[in-house]
Formats: C-alpha cells, structure tokens, sequence
C-alpha cells in the first residue's frame, strides 16, 4: 500500500509498507517526485529487486564475518580469507554500513593497495576478490541493491613466461635429491602431478600392470606443522594420468628400498607418516636444486612445467596437456603455457602455399620468359 500527502509545512509524504508490514516514508518538495519514488519502489517489487532501506545499515564487518562463517572454504582459503578482510578490507570499510560504500570508494581503496600498501598487482587483485565476493553475497540478500565492486579498474598482472626445465636439469635434480624422494621427482617431471597430489599419491593409486596412477587426494600443510589428506583443487583435478615405464620404473625401485602397504603413502616423511612440505623444502629440495646448479627459487611446480613442455614439444593438443594436468579448462592451459606451443605462422604458409601451387608454378614460368 502506497500513498502521497500534503503536510501543513508544505512538503509533500510519500509512504508505503514493505511485505513485512514496515512502513516507509521520505518527504518531497514537490509532489511529482515523490509519485515518482514510489513508483520506482512499486517497479522494484515488481521486478523483484527491492531492498528494504533499513537493510543496508549493516556494517560491513559485521556482514562480512557472517559470510565468512557460513562459507565451507578450505583450511588454506579461510586463512587467506581472514587476513584479506582483517587487514585491508575492515580498516577501509569496516565500521560503515552496506548502503553507504559506494564505486568510487572501492576504486580509491583498489587503487590503495597498490600505492600504499604496495602490494603485487595479483595480490591486490586477490584481496579484491574477497572483498567482491562479500558484496555480491549481499547484493543476493537483498542488503543492497547492487554490488559497488562493478567496473573496478585493477592493475594489470605482468605475465611471466614459464621457462620449464629441460630433461637434463630433472635429470641432474633427480641424482642430487635424497634416495628418499628421487622418485618423487621422476614421477613429478613424468605425470604433472602438484606437489600436494605427489604427497597424496597412496600405493593403491598405482596400477603397474595398466600403467595408470589415478590422482584422488592431496596432502596439504596446516598451522603447527601439521598435514591434512583432503580432495583435490577442483573437480577436473580428479583424473588418471597414464603411468610411463621411466616413472613405473623408479616408483617400483622406490617402494622396494621403502616399502608401504597398499593404503601408505609412497613418499613419507624420515619419521614417518605424510610429507610436510616446509620440511620437505628446507630438509631436501633447496639442497638438491642448489646441488644439480638450477635457478635459485626452483620449486617443486618446475616439475610440473616440464611435463607440459614435454607433452607441447611432443605434438600434443592443448586439450590433452589441459586434461593431464587437471585444469579446469584449455583456455587456463593456454594461459599459462601459450608461449610454448609452435609458432602457426609457417603452418599457415605452408598449407596456402600448397592450396595454391599450381598458380604460383604458372606465375614463376611466366616471370622466368
């Protein structure tokens, strides 16, 4: 129910009840537009965009932790969660309501990190990401009408070339690493698997006999040290990467000098149980990458780079290399690996040419009478 009234000042009340029985009212000059404010509250309801006015109150800290909380997010994300919205979001926005941020401020605040706070174009880029998840959650609760975080100009991520190892360099790593897990980077450089899925990879994964590992779990770091075996990134991540002999040659070497039952992990830690990669790079990696006189910064996702150059230089398409990598599609395969697939310019030469040989034969004995 709506309605416009004259009051004895002159001014004109607008006022209406929402679904919730709630009257809301605002005063007007002239009487035209308050008509047309309700007529824009009336077009809301129709089209199912209305905001109660009181919703927006809410500050924004306030709603933030309360979708922070419901969100199933992983041990790793939820940290990273807290820390975006703990240490940059909630000293910009924190105190005000929903209502009250608008574009122009998330830009200022975009624009902050960079220069003040001085972080990385893909780390400001990240912290953006959270802070626009929390308002479209509550655009979707009809908190506010609209998100402020649209047409947000963000820095642009310099793209660095993934310069992969060549067979030689796993080669070199491989004989520097510690018996222990020399089989570890075979099998990293020959099925693409992250460092967390290696750390996953159970004796009942392997099929010697079909020459398949099946990828189902991960093994990942939490706070105090500690390991956590849990699914995988995404669901593309879940897949079965076929098993070449030089890498069923070292997990079969490997499981005979470090036996496990067909639930065990195959590469544990010295004292037993899961990898925990920290210990894994301070006690073993940085040594043999040092050792085998690779870059310093090498990681373990190397390993990863040079089974897809492996598969690119071997004429593999770009859907295939996407698949055994668990990406959740080409397009991030191309993203990261474009620079690596041949060149189809001579390609192209190459078949126009031949489509159109006969004419250029024609054209060459003409200039050659």
């Amino acid at each position: 129910m709506a309605s416009i009234k004259r009051r004895p000042d002159g001014k004109w009340r607008a006022r209406y009840r929402d679904a919730d029985g709630k009257e809301h009212a605002r005063h007007f000059e002239k009487k035209i537009d308050g008509q047309r404010w309700l007529d824009e509250v009336t077009a809301s309801v129709l089209t199912g965009q209305y905001v109660d006015p009181r919703a927006g109150r809410e500050t924004f800290e306030a709603y933030a932790e309360q979708w922070r909380a419901a969100k199933p997010h992983r041990p790793a994300t939820a940290k990273a969660v807290e820390q975006h919205l703990r240490c940059y979001a909630y000293p910009a926005f924190g105190k005000r309501s929903l209502s009250s941020i608008r574009t122009s401020d998330v830009q200022s605040w975009v624009t902050g990190l960079t220069k003040t706070h001085k972080l990385a174009a893909s780390t400001t880029r990240t912290v953006f990401n959270t802070v626009s998840a929390v308002f479209r959650a509550a655009a979707k609760d009809r908190k506010i009408a609209r998100t402020p975080c649209e047409d947000i100009d963000l820095p642009a991520v310099p793209r660095k070339k993934v310069v992969p190892l060549t067979v030689k360099q796993v080669q070199a790593l491989a004989a520097a690493m510690s018996e222990r897990y020399r089989a570890l980077v075979i099998l990293g450089a020959t099925t693409g698997l992250r460092p967390g899925e290696l750390f996953g990879v159970q004796v009942r994964h392997v099929n010697f006999l079909k020459r398949v590992l099946q990828v189902e779990q991960q093994v990942q770091q939490t706070a105090g040290h500690g390991v956590r075996v849990c699914e995988l990134k995404t669901e593309s991540s879940y897949r079965a990467v076929p098993l070449p002999q030089v890498a069923a040659d070292a997990l079969a070497a490997h499981l005979k000098a470090f036996p496990a039952a067909a639930d065990g992990f195959v590469f544990t830690a010295p004292e037993g149980g899961p990898v925990v990669y920290t210990s894994f790079m301070d006690g073993f990696w940085r040594k043999a990458v040092k050792a085998a006189g690779l870059p310093v910064g090498t990681g373990p996702h190397a390993l990863r780079h040079a089974y897809a150059s492996t598969l690119i230089a071997g004429g593999e398409s770009v859907k295939v290399v996407s698949e055994r990598l668990g990406h959740t599609n080409a397009a991030m395969t191309l993203n990261v690996y474009s620079h690596l697939f041949p060149d189809s310019e001579d390609r192209t030469r190459r078949a126009i040419d031949a489509a159109f040989q006969d004419h250029a034969d024609s054209v060459r004995t003409e200039v050659a009478q």
